[in-house]
């Protein structure tokens, strides 16, 4: 397979694993800067490097392409690379509109080629170790699922970053949470909390600091919860899940530098209200053994570990011919329910109904 990479921001963290990818016969490079594109090239010895993508789009060489550029530009672009004839990954989210994502679902079909959305949080440590204990049945059954997102984007960030509702961005939260259930979110109440400062207030922007929803998970009687914030929220970074059972339950560590904890329910003893819940935190190991050996080393970077992974089920849906595990349908499943929450946010807290895409 031979994939260009496509903006050097975040994109610079997986050219290295392309390039030791062992189903990878060559690695190219798009970056509208020319100083950030010669530098990360001439590191790496890569001579294929474009600062446009319709120069890619064009030079039939390329099998895939993987997006990292600004969210505003994530629509288009994926329309275009799956018209082209390519395969085509991309950061999240794959779109802030419900008929943006219906566009991307059926462009990947009438593509024949493999659409993937490289959601982090679903290939991280914690949520390797979480899936196994859902899988094992180690937990029971599932009571209940918490996501928590808080970042601060105060400073200099882009007028894009600062003018989206929270709930457009809430993949991080909402892809383990659905992962996990196995499921779809069905219908949402959301409530936004608090009203940003006059000068972070962008015109026609989003109004909210953070926003609260409570989605109905299709085919069950589950309920999960998703807080996500952008602004005025006395809150560390995270991007946070929780998934409680009837036997045990998980929950993603108060600071980043601690481990999870696990809790599990004990017998009831004789005479005692209620059922004693002990708590421990566990060493939650990153996984190298999932990868093939060439790309191991990469097994504890950045987010959780979860760069090698996306890369090898991104490379290995397309060589192998089958959908990826975060194929067009899934990724407007996980996306739509924040869509649709900001939308109930504000009609305040209306419940709306999530279409389904599969």
């Amino acid at each position: 397979m031979r994939i260009v990479v496509v903006g050097l921001g975040f994109g610079s963290a997986f050219v290295p694993i392309y390039l030791k990818h062992p189903d990878v016969t060559r690695v190219g490079v798009c970056e509208l800067n020319a100083d950030l594109l010669n530098k990360t090239c001439g590191e790496h010895g890569i001579e294929d490097r474009f600062t446009h993508l319709d120069q890619v789009l064009a030079d039939d060489r390329w099998d895939a392409v993987h997006l990292l550029t600004p969210v505003p530009l994530h629509v288009e672009q994926t329309l275009a690379v799956l018209t082209s004839g390519k395969h085509c990954a991309c950061a999240v989210p794959a779109a802030t509109s419900i008929e943006d994502l219906r566009r991307i679902v059926a462009a990947e079909r009438a593509s024949g080629k493999n659409y993937m959305m490289m959601e982090t949080a679903v290939y991280d440590r914690q949520f390797f170790y979480a899936e196994r204990l859902v899988q094992s049945g180690g937990l029971g059954n599932i009571t209940f699922l918490r996501g928590l997102y808080t970042q601060d984007l105060e400073g200099s960030y882009p007028a894009y970053w600062r003018a989206q509702p929270p709930m457009h961005y809430a993949t991080h939260v909402m892809g383990p949470i659905l992962a996990l259930a196995r499921t779809r979110a069905s219908s949402v109440s959301c409530l936004g909390s608090g009203r940003l400062r006059d000068d972070i207030q962008q015109t026609g922007g989003n109004v909210f600091p953070l926003q609260i929803g409570i989605f109905r998970l299709a085919g069950s009687n589950l309920a999960a919860e998703v807080t996500r914030s952008w602004f005025q929220t006395a809150r560390p970074y995270t991007e946070a899940f929780s998934v409680y059972g009837d036997k045990k339950g998980f929950e993603w560590q108060q600071v980043e530098d601690e481990e999870p904890m696990l809790y599990t329910i004990e017998p009831l003893v004789e005479g005692w209200r209620g059922r004693h819940v002990a708590g421990e935190r566990v060493k939650v190991p990153f996984r190298p053994d999932l990868l093939p050996p060439a790309i191991q080393e990469f097994a504890d970077g950045g987010h959780g570990g979860s760069h090698p992974h996306l890369v090898h089920e991104f490379v290995r849906s397309c060589v192998e011919g089958r959908r990826s595990a975060i194929h067009s349908s899934v990724a407007a499943d996980w996306c739509a329910p924040g869509i649709c929450a900001n939308e109930s946010s504000l009609q305040e807290g209306k419940t709306v109904e999530i279409p389904a895409f599969e």
